[in-house]
């Protein structure tokens, strides 16, 4: 009877436990943006990179991606363009330090390939995006990458530019540990 009564004990632990999901610990990240200003391909990145990964293949219903960059990082390999970008008629960085994501549906498509609809905030407006990316698992850890179009004006950020395309690439490669 007492090893029963152990037994129910234990069960509830080791179900939560055999079932239970870890955070992944992000060991390097990228975060790259592109678009096009008087016609001319400019790129640049933003650093401060912090997210909570926890991603299962299997179930992939509990899995969940918050990430963040700070926006005062933001660096474009001209330090001029990068002081006028985080005024307040872009990305505003005194008062919205922050660009946030947060998966809403994440969806396994075949192979290493997945989609995310994700809610993207940009100076306190959210919009929804989809996401597609890899998902990768190798010895050391996994990889996570990804590329998306965004509009500026969605976001207003650059107000009504008639020089600076209204459409960004915006590109996230992320490893993690196991």
């Amino acid at each position: 009877m007492k090893k029963i009564a152990v037994i129910l004990f234990l069960a509830p632990f080791f179900v939560c436990t055999a079932f239970s999901q870890t955070s992944q610990k992000v060991t390097s990240s990228a975060v790259t943006f592109k678009i096009k200003n008087l016609g001319i391909n400019t790129e640049g990145s933003f650093g401060g990179f912090k997210a909570t990964i926890i991603f299962d293949k299997e179930p992939l219903e509990s899995s969940s991606i918050e990430a963040s960059v700070d926006t005062r990082t933001i660096n474009s390999d001209n330090e001029m363009r990068d002081d006028h970008l985080k005024k307040e008629a872009y990305f505003d960085v005194a008062h919205y330090p922050e660009i946030k994501m947060k998966s809403v549906a994440l969806k396994h498509q075949k192979g290493e390939n997945y989609t995310g609809d994700f809610d993207v905030t940009i100076k306190a407006k959210t919009k929804r995006i989809k996401l597609p990316f890899t998902y990768t698992e190798n010895d050391s850890g996994n990889s996570f990458k990804g590329s998306f179009p965004i509009k500026r004006s969605d976001f207003d950020i650059g107000g009504k530019s008639m020089v600076l395309s209204d459409d960004a690439l915006v590109t996230i490669a992320v490893e993690t540990t196991k």
